[in-house]
């Protein structure tokens, strides 16, 4: 169809004859095969459809231009801020738009808008996180099930932040191998705090009980995470657990009695502020005079000194593969160090709480794998 004859016919067609003339004309101006007159014309038609009175031919002209890298700008542009039908098929495909016009699209638009640009094929970086920093829960949760999306560190940290609360997306981030470790940690503590805050747990436990079981709760799911943490990560988790102020010396007991050695590592590293390698060195070979110093200068109490002392030992014999032993033994001992079950104090308590768990802990793996043979 000549385009001068087609300017002059569009006034008297109906809706759907315009459509599949606007769809036919699209597609020739994308498949490049028109004269350059014809296409200059082609594309001054194009812009005038913008104004069409009928979606149908402005949604005939998006199917096309869509996913054309040759569509006129001005045109997609457009398409990209019509009625949500027809903006939905450039928003969710088209390469012309920038990260730019995506970012300010994901600020101003809908949830549907910001859905439909986070399932984009690809999302950048700087697309992501525009979306973890401005979007809603709904949008974030289409990110992260993304293949084709880049999520900086970050950007995990604040989804976690603004919709840790909401449960569909913390199921999302958890279930994500990406997500650090200290946004773990982070949700774990929110997960918490809707729990103790559900009517149901403070009606069967009234809230001072349900406050302190959480808590108990959380520090228990602390130490597994510390167990899929990769080493790299520790210094994140030590940060964020020093700004919550969960890092205490109540914490650090319980990391070296269950065998956590590494991080207990990383924590002297930070404490310290010594090198890696030498807090490593000490840990491994070092005597007590020289550990109880590295000690105190990570501000840990004198108190707590000859506990460590006596389960680093242990955990040594452990990995020289001279002893086998476990959190149930070696919490006894750190308890023996203080008297033994006759000892009292927040300490002894401490210790005492950390050897029943694990006692109990070892019981139902013994009874499930009983059941299981």
């Amino acid at each position: 169809m000549v385009v001068s004859h087609f300017l002059k016919w569009i006034y008297t067609a109906k809706a759907g004859e315009r459509a599949a003339a606007a769809a036919a004309l699209a597609r020739a101006y994308v498949d490049r095969d028109l004269p350059f007159e014809d296409r200059c014309a082609a594309e001054a038609a194009l812009t005038l459809l913008l104004d069409d009175p009928s979606a149908k031919v402005r949604h005939a002209m998006a199917e096309v231009l869509a996913m054309s890298r040759h569509a006129p700008l001005q045109v997609i542009g457009a398409l990209a801020s019509d009625q949500p039908e027809v903006a939905a098929l450039v928003l969710a495909r088209s390469p012309l738009l920038t990260d730019a016009d995506l970012i300010d699209r994901v600020a101003s638009g809908s949830v549907a808008t910001q859905k439909l640009i986070a399932d984009r094929p690809a999302v950048s970086m700087a697309l992501a996180a525009a979306i973890a920093e401005v979007a809603e829960a709904e949008a974030c949760a289409t990110l992260l099930a993304n293949t084709g999306a880049s999520i900086a560190a970050l950007s995990f940290r604040r989804m976690a932040e603004r919709h840790g609360h909401v449960g569909t997306l913390r199921e999302a981030l958890i279930a994500d191998s990406r997500l650090p470790a200290d946004c773990r940690h982070m949700l774990l503590v929110k997960l918490g705090d809707a729990l103790k805050g559900s009517p149901l747990v403070v009606a069967l436990m009234g809230s001072a009980r349900a406050d302190r079981v959480m808590k108990d709760a959380c520090v228990r799911a602390s130490l597994t995470l510390i167990e899929g943490t990769r080493p790299e990560e520790h210094s994140a988790l030590i940060a964020h657990l020093q700004v919550r102020g969960d890092l205490t010396a109540s914490f650090i007991v319980r990391t070296v009695a269950h065998g956590k050695v590494d991080f207990f590592g990383s924590t002297l590293v930070v404490l310290t502020g010594q090198s890696e390698d030498r807090v490593r060195a000490l840990l491994a070979n070092g005597n007590d005079v020289a550990l109880s110093a590295l000690f105190r200068s990570a501000g840990l109490s004198p108190s707590v000194h000859g506990v460590l002392l006596r389960a680093l030992k242990v955990w040594r014999q452990v990995a020289n593969g001279k002893r086998v032993a476990g959190a149930q033994e070696v919490s006894w001992l750190m308890l023996e160090e203080l008297g033994g079950s006759e000892a009292t104090g927040d300490l002894a308590g401490l210790l005492k709480t950390i050897h029943l768990d694990a006692l109990r802990e070892n019981a139902r793996g013994h009874a499930l794998a009983i059941a299981a043979a």
